[in-house]
């Protein structure tokens, strides 16, 4: 599968473990990040993932009112076939014992190389994404991201994208997508922010994608010159907002994901441009424990 950080144990993780059903163990990407209680790392074991999936859970389904399989209802977990190929990004507050593994915020990892050998990206069932994953190097999926209420603020976020960072900058991705989404399931009453993304933040023709002929929404709802460009951004959601920070674009057509209740867009996002304080940091890191080893 993928890398993993290093276990609590001594010496070195026998070859051969598996996370879920079959998926490895990740190796080591990058140490863990710690900003007073809160720990941003990899999940380590299926039940540091299963308490992701409970996070998910609660965010997507008892706040957003996504509709739960019977299976997932009764376990109170949200997944998909997806989660035993991915790594997993947690935040832990170390004192939240009443939470699930203390899992806080989390996001899903799923990069080219492995969704090329393990059945391809989740991203796929909404978007032709031909133009990013051929000829672009190594790409990243960025999904399932959900915070605890009370955790959405800024260090929670930074955490997660110091966390993103370091692992962009460990695999040399070049290429960061998925899907993002606003509420709610009419695109007319999403006109507004919709047009906007679209006529200030579409991606070039060569990092395009386009929604599936069967499932797309066309997002020019507004003439450019009746765009409210103040107006639009305040009713983003913060993610998409936090993408466009990082230089992001997005791809042709919205989706509607009724079993959700949001419409969604695709992203794109050049790691190159992705904020230099997080990328500078771990470069500098590296150098300085290149020359601690004599290397």
């Amino acid at each position: 599968m993928t890398k993993r950080l290093k276990s609590e144990c001594a010496g070195e993780r026998p070859k051969g473990n598996f996370l879920m059903d079959g998926a490895e163990v990740p190796e080591e990407t990058f140490d863990p990040i710690h900003v007073g209680n809160l720990v941003a790392r990899l999940a380590n074991t299926p039940e540091e993932i299963e308490a992701a999936q409970s996070l998910r859970y609660r965010v997507f389904y008892d706040e957003m009112s996504a509709i739960p399989s019977a299976e997932a209802k009764a376990k109170r977990r949200d997944f998909d076939r997806f989660d035993e190929i991915c790594d997993h990004l947690l935040v832990i507050d170390t004192k939240r014992t009443d939470l699930p593994g203390g899992v806080v915020g989390t996001y899903r990892l799923l990069r080219s190389t492995v969704a090329e050998k393990k059945g391809g990206f989740y991203t796929a069932d909404e978007y032709d994404i031909g133009r990013i994953i051929h000829g672009q190097g190594p790409t990243l999926e960025l999904g399932r991201s959900c915070v605890e209420e009370e955790y959405r603020n800024r260090p929670t976020m930074q955490l997660l994208w110091q966390s993103i960072a370091a692992y962009i900058f460990h695999y040399d991705i070049a290429i960061m997508f998925g899907c993002a989404s606003m509420p709610g399931t009419d695109p007319k009453a999403l006109a507004l922010p919709l047009s906007y993304l679209y006529h200030y933040h579409l991606a070039p023709p060569a990092l395009r994608p386009v929604a599936l002929k069967e499932r797309y929404v066309d997002m020019r709802l507004l003439p450019e010159d009746q765009i409210d460009q103040r107006r639009a951004l305040a009713e983003l959601p913060p993610l998409i907002k936090g993408y466009l920070r990082l230089g992001g674009f997005v791809g042709d057509g919205a989706v509607v994901d009724h079993q959700f209740n949001t419409t969604d867009v695709s992203i794109i996002v050049k790691t190159d441009l992705v904020t230099e304080k997080y990328m500078k940091h771990y470069d500098r890191k590296s150098r300085r424990d290149g020359e601690d080893e004599g290397l």
